[in-house]
Parts: structure tokens; C-alpha cells; sequence
């Protein structure tokens, strides 16, 4: 059942570790001052948003990903689905830079961008509000001391679910065998999720109309032959 302003998890930890990593470059600085606050998703202090009123008219749909990285996924989405509003969730000022730069070159008005734990976020949409979710290639945090910080618990999965609505496409991918694993026992012991049956072997394959990202890329350089694209769906 979906519960309206639900409350974070107090044992919750982010899954980010860094925040930035170079220093922005001029351009960079001058979209962090001029574009991004023009987009960026604030919490208020009480209730939930409803994301439909962050873009202006009425959008036919509501997607978000969770972590776009460089953003070139999120903003090829948005050219390809004009009447869709998107929602990006990354805290690495980087990729935000990236992303702006993106949305200026191709005048995008279907982004919205919220720049600290998506987790947050997700604890203050309006239940039953968005279409689609991504998680493309999350930071795996290998070493097992970390896996407290993979971004797949059931703390955010009850998130997730609750902001989705029935029948919603939640899309999974990752080049790390041990994540693809870990993703599938969560999902599968989660209520309100299930993986519809595939064809053995099917979930190394892309994404209908799938671009890699750059991140897939360079994982194929340095021998990260395969990836696994899990979709979910909310029951």
C-alpha cells in the first residue's frame, strides 16, 4: 500500500562516496550558476511533490533515473521523448556539468535535476506518480564492507516502489556479475517487485534502441566483456 510523505530510513546510507572530483571549468561554472538553478528539484519542508508540476504543461509521462553519470542516457531520452518529464538524480558535480551543457546544446525543457541522495527524493514524491525508473551501471562498491552503500536495499526498493505506479518498468543494468546477483535476490524478495520470465541468457541483452554510455564503453577496454539489463516491473 502506498504511503504518502513517507518517512527515510534513519539506517539509511547514501550511496554516493565523492561529491566532485575536478575542478569545473569555466563553461561548467557558468551553467552551476545560470542553468542549474533553473532545474533543480528542492524538497520542500513538509508534504510530498507531486512531479507533473515541476515541467510546465502537463507531461504525458514521468520518468526517473537514479545516478545518470555523464548523462548522455538521460538526455538522449529527452530528445526522443519530448512530451516526457525527466527527472535526474546525481550528486558528482562533474556529470551534473555534463548534463547541463547537454541541455543547453539542445535546448532541453523536459529535465529536472536534483543533486543530493535520490533516496531523499524518492522518500518525498507523490505515490503512484512516476512511469519509469532507471539504474544504469551504480557504483558496485566491490569490497564487502561497502555493499551497505550499493544503492539496491530494501529500504530504497520500498521507495521505489511507492513512487511507481502498478505495471511500471524499472531498468537495471551492470557490467558486475556480483551486483547483477545481489540485484536479483533483492528483487526477487521484495513484495512489490518481480521479474518477468526471460529467455536463459536474454539479460545480456541491450536495452531496445540502447546506446552505450560511456561508462559501458570503457568497461569494455579494460575486458568487462559482458552486461546484465534487468527490467522489473512494480506489481
Amino acid at each position: 500500500m502506498s504511503k504518502p510523505g513517507k518517512q527515510p530510513d534513519p539506517e539509511h546510507r547514501a550511496f554516493f562516496g565523492r561529491r566532485s572530483g575536478k575542478r569545473l571549468h569555466r563553461g561548467q561554472k557558468t551553467l552551476f550558476d545560470d542553468l542549474l538553478p533553473d532545474l533543480e528539484i528542492h524538497l520542500p519542508e513538509q508534504g510530498v511533490i507531486d512531479p507533473a508540476t515541476l515541467f510546465a504543461g502537463h507531461p504525458d509521462r514521468l520518468t526517473i533515473e537514479i545516478g545518470y553519470g555523464g548523462g548522455e542516457h538521460l538526455a538522449r531520452k529527452a530528445v526522443e521523448q519530448p512530451k516526457t518529464g525527466f527527472i535526474g538524480c546525481e550528486v558528482f558535480t562533474g556529470g551534473i556539468g555534463k548534463l547541463l551543457k547537454a541541455i543547453e546544446a539542445d535546448n532541453l525543457q523536459n529535465i529536472r535535476l536534483f543533486a543530493e541522495d535520490a533516496y531523499d527524493l524518492l522518500t518525498r514524491l507523490q505515490p503512484n506518480s512516476l512511469d519509469e525508473a532507471y539504474l544504469l551501471y551504480p557504483d558496485p562498491w566491490p569490497k564487502t564492507r561497502h555493499h551497505k552503500r550499493r544503492f539496491i536495499s530494501p529500504t530504497t526498493l520500498d521507495a521505489l516502489a511507492n513512487v511507481l505506479k502498478p505495471g511500471a518498468p524499472f531498468h537495471f543494468a551492470t557490467d558486475i556479475e556480483d551486483y547483477a546477483n545481489w540485484t536479483l535476490a533483492h528483487i526477487l524478495r521484495h513484495p512489490d517487485f518481480f521479474w518477468p520470465l526471460t529467455e536463459p541468457g536474454a539479460w545480456h541483452e541491450p536495452y531496445p534502441g540502447w546506446q552505450p554510455t560511456r561508462y559501458e564503453q570503457k568497461a569494455r577496454k579494460e575486458g568487462r566483456l559482458k552486461s546484465f539489463y534487468f527490467t522489473f516491473l512494480r506489481r
